[in-house]
């Protein structure tokens, strides 16, 4: 493979720090679902250990749900940086950009199908071509639209749950469990060959991801159209000027956000207080999380003490396909099998080593190139044999 050695150019570095954060928070709820049934447990009664009720308690309340926004944020911050670079270089958006999404999509469908089924790339390509003509939408009306878009659906699911509760609550089955589902995981995962586990892998997205990339209008469109308002404001390039604002919205955001997604462990573990907990929560606590890295990004010792990170963002694809590469190595049957074998916090410790492997790997690789392999690869699809200059920085994922 060539690759073209990299260079400094103009990058807005916080970017790149804070997708490198948030790569690292999804890895470690990803975890979860890499060495256990997670998709099929109540993990209230499945972790029953002190040890594992004490760490996903932390992973719940302050990691799970609260670092997948930030990534579909970025993502859409990407999408409208493209767009305004299409416009001042008065080159057509839409068929270059339906390329790149194009690409992305059959990417995440091979990871969804041939590695991990948990998969985001596939249902954010997918986001992406509504986006083609949403990031037209004025910056004064995408943030209504997307809060219209994720609040009135989420109120009204979370609104019904609740009546149904109040009206029967034993026809929800709080802390049900799909049994049959479980150890046909098992034994896919972590005794079954590669070819078992492909066979389970598959089904298991076609009735769960496939499903869940369909919902992404109501829960990731929103995300990448929230993002695509922020890149419209200039966020990250005036943050320095912004920084009271960003200071009072991230106050606000961590104290809600924290408070939100402890709720069930105050009210009780029930199916809308978890609806409360993920969908509202979740991104509040997300937005604090990035308000937080963005002001720690105007203070240069922060950057220089943390740019490896911002490395490790910068190849934002290759080390969100490498994690789950690894990973399922790690804990399948065709692999280490550990599968089912680790606690909680032997998990998460393991998702911290591979991520700071990952971010040891990046900081080497761009010592030679400018960008990662995957990310080679994408633009190589998108722009054929016309590679881009050295200088001409994207920031897309």
């Amino acid at each position: 493979m060539r690759v073209t050695p990299t260079t400094i150019g103009n990058r807005i570095d916080a970017l790149d720090m804070l997708r490198g954060f948030a790569l690292l928070g999804i890895l470690i709820a990803n975890m979860l679902t890499f060495h256990s049934p997670y998709f099929y447990i109540d993990p209230h009664s499945y972790f029953s250990t002190p040890g594992d009720m004490a760490s996903y308690k932390i992973i719940n309340i302050f990691v799970e749900a609260s670092f997948y926004p930030i990534f579909a944020m970025l993502f859409g911050y990407g999408l409208n940086m493209q767009y305004e670079k299409a416009i001042a270089n008065r080159t057509s958006y839409v068929p270059m950009m339906a390329r790149r999404l194009g690409i992305l999509m059959g990417i995440g469908l091979i990871h969804a199908l041939f590695v991990w089924s948990g998969d985001v790339l596939f249902s954010y390509a997918l986001m992406g071509f509504i986006m083609l003509a949403a990031v037209r939408i004025p910056k004064r009306w995408l943030m209504w639209i997307a809060a219209i878009v994720y609040l009135i659906p989420t109120l009204l699911f979370i609104g019904l749950i609740y009546a149904l509760y109040k009206l029967d609550p034993n026809q929800l089955m709080d802390g049900f469990v799909d049994i049959q589902q479980i150890e046909l995981a098992i034994t896919a995962y972590a005794h079954g060959s590669y070819g078992e586990a492909l066979v389970f892998r598959m089904t298991e997205w076609l009735l769960v991801g496939f499903a869940n990339s369909l919902l992404g209008v109501f829960m990731i469109l929103p995300l990448i159209m929230i993002g695509a308002a922020f890149s419209k404001r200039k966020l990250f390039e005036r943050a320095a000027e912004w920084k009271g604002r960003i200071a009072v919205v991230g106050l606000i955001a961590l104290v809600a956000g924290v408070f939100i997604k402890s709720w069930p462990y105050i009210d009780g573990h029930n199916y809308y207080n978890t609806l409360i907990q993920q969908l509202i929560g979740g991104p509040i606590l997300a937005i604090g999380y990035a308000c937080v890295i963005i002001l720690l990004c105007q203070l240069p010792i922060f950057m220089t003490i943390f740019r490896p990170i911002s490395k490790a963002g910068r190849m934002s694809l290759t080390t969100y396909l490498t994690q789950s590469i690894v990973a399922t190595l790690l804990f399948y049957g065709y692999g280490f099998g550990l599968y089912g074998k680790v606690d909680i916090e032997t998990g998460s410790l393991i998702a911290v080593g591979i991520f700071v492997i990952q971010v040891i790997f990046a900081e080497l690789w761009l010592l030679k190139f400018r960008m990662g392999p995957f990310e080679w690869l994408w633009r190589k699809g998108t722009y054929g044999k016309s590679m881009p200059k050295k200088e001409e920085k994207q920031q897309v994922l």
